[in-house]
């Protein structure tokens, strides 16, 4: 069984690869700007923290579950953090805003988790809930304003992080890009090198099965759920620290380019299934797509309407692929 799941992880990389060498070469014969590294370096900034969301996404689509709300909490973390650290006068530590944002988002990740678990409600209906609570309390508190005006720290760690000389192209790079790479390895050691990873997938795959086993699937449904919302803190504080401003309404709308990721990296609405190489592909597919359509002058509305289709298309990739096991398994 093992031996069956890397097999089929390491096609669905490949055929992501293959896919985004197909794109790549097309935009970049069709454009004369696509292949540049300037422009590469702008698609890699600009889905970064898409890519660290999708890390927690990931962890939470293994279990079986789903979250819509990460991107709401990551919104509030932004304001709370912000609005703490002035309150504390801790304007100058880092360490204070990250500590506040990364406890507030693993305590929404929780109540997530709590309710899921414990009233046992569907967990679209609970984070879309949440979402909108989460929402509603930001816009009221907030008016809608954005903030302009941060600590020091965020100026200190914002901005670019360095700069690199590339032939006759001066590029500036942030801390976003690294981020997320961390975000991926961390994310990649818990579900590939820990008891926990290994039992989440077990949760994922037949949570029955998993209970019999003595796994306690109401802890492993606060982990999970707790990591989205660190992993929405995280992302959060990173676009917080690119754009240097807090805009309330800023990142609510693009859940669907982090489920589009995860799901075309393997992940599965059944669970017990994903990679962290394939949703980073699959966040990098998304943002190749989008990028070479705005390089043609498409509305970044219309682009928009690529990411449903390639929801559906990847659906139907995982239903049939998990039809055919079935199959085999019963031959």
């Amino acid at each position: 069984m093992a031996n069956r799941k890397k097999i089929r992880y390491n096609r669905v990389v490949a055929y992501l690869a293959v896919v985004m060498l197909i794109i790549a070469a097309f935009f970049s014969l069709t454009t004369e700007t696509f292949f540049t590294w300037a422009n590469f370096f702008n698609m890699v900034e600009s889905y970064a923290v898409t890519g660290i969301f999708s890390m927690g996404l990931l962890v939470v689509l293994v279990t079986g579950g789903i979250d819509i709300s990460f991107l709401a909490t990551a919104s509030v973390v932004q304001y709370v953090t912000v609005k703490i650290c002035f309150a504390l006068g801790a304007t100058d530590f880092a360490i204070v805003g990250i500590v506040v944002a990364l406890i507030l988002g693993a305590l929404i990740g929780l109540v997530n988790g709590v309710l899921i678990y414990k009233l046992n409600i569907v967990s679209i209906i609970v984070t879309i809930s949440m979402q909108s609570i989460l929402f509603g309390f930001l816009m009221y508190a907030s008016g809608g304003r954005s903030i302009y005006t941060l600590p020091d720290w965020m100026y200190t760690y914002g901005g670019s992080a360095l700069t690199l000389t590339l032939g006759t192209e001066v590029i500036p790079v942030s801390l976003a890009p690294f981020i997320m790479v961390l975000m991926a390895i961390v994310t990649w050691i818990l579900l590939n090198r820990t008891t926990t990873g290994r039992q989440l997938y077990a949760m994922g795959g037949n949570a029955e099965a998993a209970r019999r086993l003595g796994i306690r699937l109401g802890a492993l449904h606060l982990f999970a759920y707790g990591y989205m919302g660190v992993m929405a803190a995280v992302g959060g504080l990173t676009q917080v620290l690119r754009v240097e401003e807090v805009v309330p309404n800023a990142l609510v709308g693009r859940e669907l380019d982090v489920l589009a990721a995860a799901v075309l990296g393997g992940g599965s609405f059944s669970g017990g299934r994903g990679s962290v190489i394939g949703t980073i592909l699959g966040v990098f597919l998304i943002g190749l797509l989008k990028n070479g359509l705005n390089l043609f002058g498409v509305s970044s509305y219309f682009s928009d309407v690529i990411v449903g289709p390639v929801i559906v298309i990847a659906l139907i990739a995982t239903h049939l692929g998990k039809r055919k096991e079935t199959d085999v398994g019963f031959a």
